[in-house]
């Protein structure tokens, strides 16, 4: 094939990947995953269990959210690990016999991609090339798998990774050697990994809202407000999911100045039973909190922006993975006023 024709090809089919995303949703509609959008992509789809849990598709793989975090506060995980990114890009099922004809032939006939690729296309898939009349022979007995675009991932360019064309996979067959892109349950955990929300961070602190030059502020956290949350992605027609779950085992306070001594030095509070830190009371002015902050300067007419960021550490399980299997920490925090004083000293 000349090279023109296999760049344009290369080109039209990642062009033409999200719009098919809508039409493949067609091939699911006996597993009852269609429905309207619920906002959570540009080509996704949802529906509900009747308890209001909402589950949405993105191409090929369903995500149930059910077990997610929820609220106007929530967002999403920040890998602690370096620039770790779930696939961009991945290979699955996508047509039926009927649905590649329904895909390709407007294609061909619009002599859009050039006549000599069109020919090698209707020699491979009409002709007897690698299957004879879109392998309809075969309906019901497998699949013609082609790439997918993560959600949001579009202008990644890990997007660009897949450049396999079309291929069929048998029924029960694993996805051809050469597919490192192929779907997989760990793939499906690092798709969910994407989809994992948790709620925001705010820290009780003591004194609350406003503290003095010197004096130790306590801070705590009650884990219970922060369970653990999971989000399960799965692949109906190759029957694999794999659930993703993320539990919160530290935080860290940053007092939003140079000017600040943090408890402990590291600024990072482990979990102890179901609480950070300890709650203030009475008395315990003397001491030093297990976690917690000492600011050194006022603020002056402002407030410090102190952040408290949560590690949640992250595993999943899948079809054939019964034990779990680690995932990059993620993490994620939130800003809150502090109002210092300039005050040396104070009775309480």
């Amino acid at each position: 094939m000349p090279v023109l024709n296999h760049r344009k090809s290369a080109a039209v089919a990642v062009i033409a990947c999200a719009a098919v995303i809508i039409g493949s949703t067609q091939a699911f509609a006996e597993y009852g995953h269609g429905g309207s959008s619920n906002g959570s992509g540009s080509n996704a789809s949802g529906d509900s269990d009747g308890k209001g849990n909402l589950t949405a598709t993105a191409g090929a793989v369903v995500f149930d959210r059910s077990k997610n975090g929820s609220g106007d506060s929530s967002g999403p995980v920040t890998s602690s690990s370096g620039d770790w990114t779930p696939p961009a890009c991945y290979y699955a099922p996508k047509y039926t016999p009927d649905e590649l004809q329904k895909y390709l032939e407007p294609i061909w006939n619009a002599e859009s991609t050039g006549s000599q690729w069109d020919q090698e296309q209707r020699d491979k898939y009409v002709n007897g090339g690698e299957a004879k009349d879109f392998n309809k022979a075969k309906t019901g007995k497998g699949y013609w798998w082609d790439s997918y675009v993560t959600p949001g991932r579009e202008g990644d360019p890990g997007a660009l990774k897949c450049t396999k064309g079309i291929f069929w996979v048998d029924t029960g067959d694993a996805p051809p050697a050469d597919v490192p892109e192929a779907i997989t349950p760990e793939m499906l955990a690092q798709l969910a990994y994407a989809e994992i929300r948790v709620p925001s961070t705010k820290v009780d602190l003591a004194p609350a809202g406003t503290t003095k030059v010197n004096l130790p502020t306590w801070a705590w956290l009650d884990t219970a407000k922060f369970k653990p949350v999971s989000v399960t992605a799965s692949v109906p027609l190759l029957n694999v999911s794999a659930t993703t779950t993320a539990e919160p085992v530290a935080l860290k306070i940053e007092p939003g100045t140079a000017d600040a001594q943090t408890y402990p030095a590291s600024g990072v509070c482990e979990i102890t039973g179901d609480r950070i830190g300890e709650a203030y009371a009475k008395g315990k002015a003397g001491e030093t909190p297990p976690c917690g902050v000492k600011y050194l300067r006022s603020s002056g007419d402002g407030s410090y922006k102190l952040r408290a960021t949560i590690t949640w550490k992250i595993h999943w399980t899948g079809t054939g993975v019964p034990d779990a299997r680690n995932l990059p920490d993620g993490t994620f925090g939130a800003d809150q006023d502090v109002v210092v004083q300039e005050i040396q000293s104070i009775n309480r």
